[in-house]
Formats: C-alpha cells, sequence, structure tokens
C-alpha cells in the first residue's frame, strides 16, 4: 500500500502545501472583503468614519447662497467684503 503513493514522484506533498496557501489566501481576502463590506463607505470630501464634521464658514455659506441664485452679485460682494475684515 505504501508504494502507491510513489506514483506522484513526490509531488503529493507539494500540491498539498500550495492548495493550503491558496486556502489561507482566500480566507484572508473574504475577511478583508467581509470588512469593506461591513464599514461605511467614506465620502472623499466627507469626514473620515468617527470623525465629526466640520462647521461651515460664513464666508463658505455665503458662497453657496451666491452658486444657489439666492443673493445677487452685489449683495455677495457686499457679505465678503464685511465677512474679510
Amino acid at each position: 500500500m505504501m508504494g502507491q503513493w510513489g506514483e506522484f514522484g513526490g509531488w503529493g506533498m507539494g500540491f498539498g502545501f500550495v492548495f493550503m496557501i491558496l486556502f489561507w489566501v482566500l480566507v484572508v481576502a473574504g475577511i478583508v472583503a467581509l470588512v469593506r463590506w461591513l464599514l461605511p463607505a467614506r465620502d472623499a470630501a466627507g469626514p473620515r468614519v468617527g470623525e465629526l464634521p466640520r462647521e461651515k464658514t460664513p464666508l463658505e455659506i455665503v458662497q453657496e447662497r451666491y452658486a444657489r441664485g439666492e443673493i445677487d452679485r452685489e449683495e455677495y460682494e457686499q457679505k465678503r467684503r464685511d465677512l474679510e475684515k
């Protein structure tokens, strides 16, 4: 019976090692994929996980209002000058 293992020419143990490495690579990749799937995605412009969002400055608020068309150019320029003093 022991003579039957000789038919592989010693490659049986080598393939076992390769399959063991492949198995562990797949296990680690699965864990990484699971963690990435469970953690919320982070917006590039938004805060990182666990960080509080920063408050907008008054100038940023005026710029947004101007961009939305809530105020005209003259009012925007006046508010910008007032805020930059």
